[in-house]
């Protein structure tokens, strides 16, 4: 199974920034697809951001225009930038990715958005 490693989650004030890494395991898995899904207590996972082999983003509404999702391909890492944060965005955010026939979840981490 690939393996994720996960940081940068936290607590912050509303308005504040943070950034989440997600590191895979070195392998021989091609990562056509690196995203962020969220989920709130009660509700259905949400898209957050996408990024595909290519570079070719892709946002939730919710996040469009605060958030940014990079890759670093050297580092087999994605990123999300997180800027203008509001207490709606607190979560847990999991990395995940697909390859040409699977999709891999990270364990997730918790955002705190509050003052």
């Amino acid at each position: 199974q690939l393996q994720f490693v996960e940081s940068g989650g936290g607590l912050v004030q509303p308005g504040g920034s943070l950034v989440l890494s997600c590191v895979a395991s070195e392998s021989s898995y091609r990562l056509n697809v690196m995203s962020w899904y969220r989920q709130a207590p009660g509700k259905q996972r949400e898209l957050v951001a996408s990024c595909t082999s290519g570079d070719v983003t892709d946002y939730g509404d919710s996040v469009r225009g605060r958030f940014t999702i990079s890759r670093d391909y050297d580092r087999n890492t994605v990123y999300l930038q997180m800027n203008r944060l509001k207490p709606e965005d607190t979560t847990v955010y999991y990395c995940v990715a697909d390859t040409k026939h699977d999709r891999f979840w990270g364990r997730g981490q918790q955002v705190t958005v509050s003052s």
